[in-house]
């Protein structure tokens, strides 16, 4: 392998990333079909998980994609679901080299997928951009091995971590700037979750207010155990236009009528992970409140934090970002890595993800 696939790798990594919110619960795949150094087909996973990015991309390359190279951030699989198997669609139109980014770890694929590209006589290269593809794919591998999806978390505080003042008041604590990369940040998730309590202290929307955007809208979660959401709340009023979940343990009437009024009452919160995993749901962006954050922290279910940050003080006095953890010594905290900062205006951004083991 040389620069040349290095850059081409690049370029299926950044398609695959396009679509991340809008695939699941398949994987968000890029394809680059090259033919004598020249791109003749480029495809991305559709929204729904399907057409594959391959599909996709040999539609685009035609006749061009015999005797070319394909580049995929995803092993081919090599299973009949609701389309053909992409292996297949590879060997068929005569594709004469693959390279992968990393292996898909679905028991009906696991390396069978390049094994029948080699069988069929393509030379297969695998593992070029293989971290980068495994970063793309966490939400899609936790669901598969783990049967969880990913959880970030998304903060948006005062530098002493205060999301509100103690009478509750948090509008706005960042600026235009900060607020409107926060639904850049929601179109890469399937899902937006909250507390009961987040619902009642905001009515949110949950929605990606982005002009333009085409995307599939994001489920609404609210976990809500003694069913407290009001059926004139914004999330009950719109539940039959976008998906709105609610996690309780209660039955009766008011479960009733949220059903009614189209949200999904989900019975049974012993396991949220497992429940949203079964669902289909891969990648889940996490907005409140204090005690939500601190359940996830303190399960070891946070894969990543995204923490806006105001250059305001608001004191000891303020609702803090998380509940009270319990930790009683150092290396019991909750610790992460920042692996990048952003400034949106006056605010600041700082991206972290679980330490490297």
């Amino acid at each position: 392998m040389n620069g040349s696939d290095a850059a081409f790798m690049g370029a299926a990594l950044s398609l695959a990333a396009r679509n991340l919110g809008d695939t699941w619960p398949n994987p968000s795949v890029g394809c680059v079909i090259v033919k004598d150094g020249v791109v003749v087909g480029r495809g991305w996973t559709q929204g729904g998980g399907r057409p594959h990015a391959e599909t996709e991309a040999l539609k685009r390359a035609g006749a061009a994609a015999r005797g070319a190279t394909a580049y995929v951030t995803l092993e081919p699989c090599s299973h009949h679901g609701q389309t053909g198997p992409c292996a297949d669609a590879l060997i068929a139109a005569g594709i004469a080299r693959v390279v992968s980014a990393t292996i898909d770890p679905d028991p009906r694929v696991s390396g069978q997928g390049l094994r029948k590209l080699a069988a069929a006589g393509i030379r297969v290269d695998a593992d070029l951009g293989k971290a980068a593809a495994d970063r793309v794919n966490a939400g899609f591998f936790l669901r598969t091995l783990f049967q969880r999806p990913l959880f970030a978390l998304k903060c948006a505080t005062s530098l002493d971590g205060r999301i509100a003042l103690s009478n509750g008041d948090s509008k706005w604590i960042t600026g235009p700037e900060a607020r409107a990369a926060v639904q850049a940040l929601r179109a890469r998730y399937d899902a937006i979750l909250i507390g009961s309590g987040t619902a009642l202290a905001d009515d949110p929307e949950l929605t990606c207010r982005i002009e333009g955007y085409g995307g599939r809208p994001k489920v609404r979660i609210v976990l809500d155990r003694r069913l407290r959401l009001p059926l004139t709340s914004k999330l009950v009023k719109t539940a039959k236009t976008i998906p709105t979940w609610v996690i309780t343990t209660e039955v009766g009437p008011k479960a009733e009528q949220l059903s009614d009024a189209g949200v999904e009452v989900i019975t049974g919160d012993d396991n949220v992970p497992k429940l949203l995993a079964e669902r289909g749901l891969t990648r889940v962006l996490i907005e409140g409140g204090g005690e939500v954050a601190a359940h996830f922290l303190k399960n070891d279910l946070i894969d990543q934090i995204a923490w806006f940050r105001a250059p305001a003080v608001i004191g000891g006095d303020g609702i803090p970002v998380a509940a009270a953890l319990s930790a009683t010594y150092l290396p019991a905290v909750p610790a992460f890595t920042r692996v990048e900062t952003l400034q949106f205006g006056f605010d600041s951004l700082d991206i972290l993800t679980r330490p490297n083991p």
